[in-house]
């Protein structure tokens, strides 16, 4: 398949035959996360607290396997739009090897350090016990999920797009069918409880690989991994982490925010704990589909910017910027409207029912200036422009949110750490729109 239809076909029809694929799969993704949670939560409150403090970690690692992945993805698409396929095939050969190299790294560490990690935020030997169990089969398949990411990035910088929906559909449907079949023992399953969730989720992960293995094989890319690729390219290795390492900050980023909230929030109550944990699960299915969008429009800008093709890149950019503020739209019309609804799919205590709807309503009031800070920044990673990109995660994770919900806590207690999330998602949407025009000009 050529891809050079990435440089040839009108902006806003190419952009969406490339995000559509990846907002359906995003859609599914984040329902079966949905779904996930709301089978844990019905066997108790406190499985429902323990997902919620093991995600920060989970999160992480997934933030490690997309940024690289991101790195993979661009240094793919820049070189085959320069027209230079060794050096494609380079980057998609070593960022495999190093995918998996972190893989089983990580395994071992997240395994070690989780009992740990959640005695930092409860004494409660229930949640702690349910925390580990849940956590040590996850964490068990951090090889796998590595590799899976790794493979749709380098599938989607050839623009197989329909490829890694497929793939992920698969994965997020298996999940969704083996959760309550594993969780609750129905038929010949046993009743495993949580482990059945964790052991749900890492068959799903599993599947997505086979599915992308299979379709190298069968329908072949252009690009390529080999043996004769495995040799040291100081150059290629540099430029995937260049853009890799902030990428991956970009994702980690919230597991910091997560846990530092996390903190704050268990001050008050566990109930605010589960809000946090809850509103990120739904964040999924709010922001995923911009994040489609993101994923699409990467390997386009990328493929076009290696190509010298500078007009269309602002041309790509405007137009996602566009389709971003949409969905954030009607996700905020969503979480104003159905507050209530949403928070209790997850729980039956009114407290926690309460204290969610307050939290989904103010929280809401930032999605809209959120787009500028999303589109923003994956157009920056597309460009190979790692650094800045950082720059906007971390005045939007980090540098802004955590000082003003501490500060905000201590003046309406929960209330203001809520109010904190639109507060950083407005000035983030400022400095994110200076560093973009800024990076752009010195082209």
């Amino acid at each position: 398949m050529d891809e050079s239809f990435m440089r040839t076909k009108p902006v806003f029809p190419l952009l969406v035959s490339m995000a559509l694929p990846m907002v359906i799969s995003m859609f599914v993704n984040s329902l079966y996360n949905i779904v996930d949670s709301f089978f844990v939560a019905q066997i108790s409150e406190n499985a429902m607290i323990a997902l919620s403090l093991v995600y920060p970690v989970q999160n992480l690692i997934t933030a490690i396997a997309v940024g690289f992945g991101v790195g993979i993805n661009a240094v793919i698409a820049y070189h085959l739009g320069a027209g230079d396929k060794k050096n494609a095939n380079m980057a998609a050969t070593h960022g495999l090897l190093f995918s998996a190299i972190h893989g089983i790294v990580i395994t071992i560490a997240s395994i070690c350090i989780m009992p740990a990690f959640l005695r930092m935020f409860t004494s409660n030997k229930d949640v702690i016990h349910l925390g580990i169990q849940y956590s040590t089969i996850v964490f068990s398949f951090s090889l796998v999920i590595m590799l899976s990411i790794s493979s749709e990035k380098i599938f989607q910088s050839v623009g197989r797009m329909k490829v890694t929906m497929f793939s992920l559909l698969c994965g997020a449907i298996t999940n969704i069918i083996l959760d309550p079949l594993f969780i609750f023992g129905i038929g010949i399953f046993p009743k495993m409880g949580i482990r059945g969730a964790a052991y749900a989720t890492c068959i799903g992960q599993l599947l997505t690989l086979i599915v992308y293995l299979a379709v190298y094989i069968v329908s072949p890319i252009p690009v390529h991994i080999s043996r004769q690729c495995c040799s040291l390219n100081k150059e290629i290795d540099f430029k995937l982490y260049a853009i890799g390492i902030p990428a991956t900050l970009n994702m980690a980023l919230p597991s910091l925010l997560i846990s530092s909230l996390n903190a704050l929030l268990a001050l008050y109550s566990q109930s605010y704990v589960a809000v946090l944990g809850i509103y990120y699960k739904l964040q999924l299915f709010l922001y995923l589909p911009a994040n489609g969008i993101i994923q699409g429009m990467r390997p386009i800008i990328g493929y076009n910017f290696g190509a010298k093709e500078h007009t269309r890149v602002k041309k790509i950019y405007k137009i996602t910027l566009c389709m971003c503020g949409i969905i954030m739209a009607i996700g905020t019309a969503i979480c104003l409207i159905a507050s209530r609804q949403l928070i209790s799919l997850f729980t039956n205590n009114p407290e926690t029912i309460m204290a969610g709807q307050i939290a989904l309503r103010v929280i809401s009031a930032g999605f809209i200036a959120s787009a500028v800070s999303v589109a923003s920044s994956g157009a920056l990673e597309g460009l190979g422009k790692g650094t800045q990109s950082l720059m906007i995660s971390l005045c939007r994770y980090v540098v802004i949110i955590i000082p003003t919900a501490f500060l905000l806590s201590k003046i309406w207690g929960p209330v203001g750490v809520w109010n904190a999330f639109w507060i950083a998602e407005l000035m983030t949407a400022v400095v994110a729109f200076m560093i973009y025009r800024k990076s752009v000009r010195e082209q």
